[in-house]
């Protein structure tokens, strides 16, 4: 049995947090670098695409192997694999041939690799904690990712003002090797996960789904989450092309960064307090108030205005990740986490894949034409939302938050998610 130590957690977490920091500068300098280059929301939106489509199809296959062998070694051979579609990418730009296709193949090359360390990285986490301590890794968790949104656009556009996007790159590139080496520390500490017999992938995939579907409230939580995802995928996908419709780059890194400062202090109050009950109360408000944020986000051009709500936003993604992975920890065994959460995360994160894949094109051929000036809706809806580029995304935005809110208040008293707060193990 392994030796549960939240010190050792500590020490990976601190190598994925830096890996995450370095992924997203790349991610925001790269949306940034094909908007410039094209002027197009559905090119900066196939970026997105391209960085998490692969990882999420071949999530399952990864969670699959996070069972099957040590958790470490699979963590290790993604961050590796990650680095080296960053690595492509770099040496394109180094030639001076960083055509568009290139860049969308690194960092589909970097996303296949997630594949394998995201679930590895999740199982392992229950393999260093007691159930006691779950929450506050969850809060720890949020903590790391608001770091990356926080601290990933200041950083991307503090290198970009003063250099160009190969130092960019070489920084992730680093941040990958600082996280492959925390992990490696404490190897030493652990025993392997491995599993002395070995079942065909297709066998250990169904028993992934049937440790799923045994319970209806994880599979009630699984296709709620998916439908979120499909609303704020939106958001993620069209927030960037909103405000470049009207300001700049810094000014867009500025927003961004200071609204993660929200999801910042919320993960340090769930790290802190350890929250044992009541999760699912904490996950509906959390989803209650991103989805009145979100409609608010498509209401105006004010960068303070949206600043503020973006705050609010980023403040309730930590409510709603940590509940969501407490109850899903606390409701499926740990020998078969590796790949229930390899196939949750194909499942509940089809509507990101949804939302990027449309989202482009209704900005650029529905939304935003109906709102031009002269514009079908202009003497209309025009008067809430405003008239002129960008604003059709801003449409988008309020009728994703509407729906968020509508779902929310639909599922609330739904007994089987309710369930959940009870540990089955």
């Amino acid at each position: 049995m392994k030796k549960k130590s939240f010190g050792n957690f500590l020490i990976v977490w601190t190598g994925q947090m830096l890996s995450g920091l370095g992924s997203g500068i790349t991610a925001f300098a790269l949306g940034i670098y094909v908007y410039q280059q094209t002027k197009s929301a559905s090119s900066f939106a196939l970026v997105t695409l391209c960085l998490f489509l692969p990882s999420v199809l071949l999530r399952p296959i990864g969670g699959v192997f996070a069972d099957r062998f040590d958790r470490r070694l699979m963590i290790i051979i993604g961050d590796i694999g990650s680095a080296s579609g960053i690595i492509f990418i770099l040496a394109t730009v180094l030639t001076g041939t960083a055509a568009l296709w290139k860049i969308y193949i690194g960092v589909t090359v970097s996303s296949v690799f997630v594949a394998l360390q995201s679930p590895a990285y999740k199982a392992l986490i229950t393999d260093l904690l007691t159930e006691e301590q779950f929450s506050r890794a969850g809060g720890m968790i949020q903590l790391a990712s608001s770091a990356q949104h926080l601290l990933s656009p200041l950083f991307a556009g503090l290198l970009l003002s003063f250099s160009s996007i190969k130092t960019v790159l070489i920084a992730d590139i680093s941040t990958f090797l600082i996280a492959v080496i925390a992990v490696t520390t404490v190897s030493g500490s652990l025993k392997s996960s491995t599993d002395k017999k070995r079942n065909s992938i297709s066998y250990d995939l169904k028993d992934g789904w049937k440790a799923i579907t045994s319970s209806r409230g994880v599979l009630a939580l699984i296709l709620l989450i998916s439908l979120i995802s499909f609303f704020v995928g939106f958001l993620q996908t069209l927030f960037g092309p909103m405000i470049l419709s009207f300001t700049d780059a810094k000014t867009y890194g500025f927003t961004q960064s200071v609204s993660a400062i929200g999801m910042l202090i919320s993960s340090l109050i769930l790290g802190i307090i350890n929250i044992q009950k009541k999760h699912i109360n904490i996950l509906f408000t959390g989803l209650a108030v991103a989805g009145i944020c979100l409609s608010l986000m498509g209401m105006s051009t004010n960068i303070l205005f949206l600043t503020a709500v973006f705050f609010l936003f980023f403040s309730a993604l930590p409510l709603i990740n940590t509940s969501a992975d407490v109850l899903v920890r606390k409701n499926i065994p740990n020998e078969q986490q590796g790949r229930a959460w390899g196939i949750i995360g194909l499942l509940s994160q089809t509507g990101f894949i949804a939302a990027y894949s449309i989202s482009g094109f209704l900005a650029d051929r529905v939304f935003n034409p109906l709102l031009e000036t002269g514009g079908v809706l202009a003497s209309t809806i025009g008067k809430i939302t405003g008239t002129g580029e960008g604003r059709g995304i801003g449409l988008i935005l309020i009728i994703s938050g509407l729906c968020m809110v509508s779902v929310t208040a639909v599922t609330f008293r739904n007994k089987s998610l309710r369930s959940l707060d009870s540990s089955r193990f």
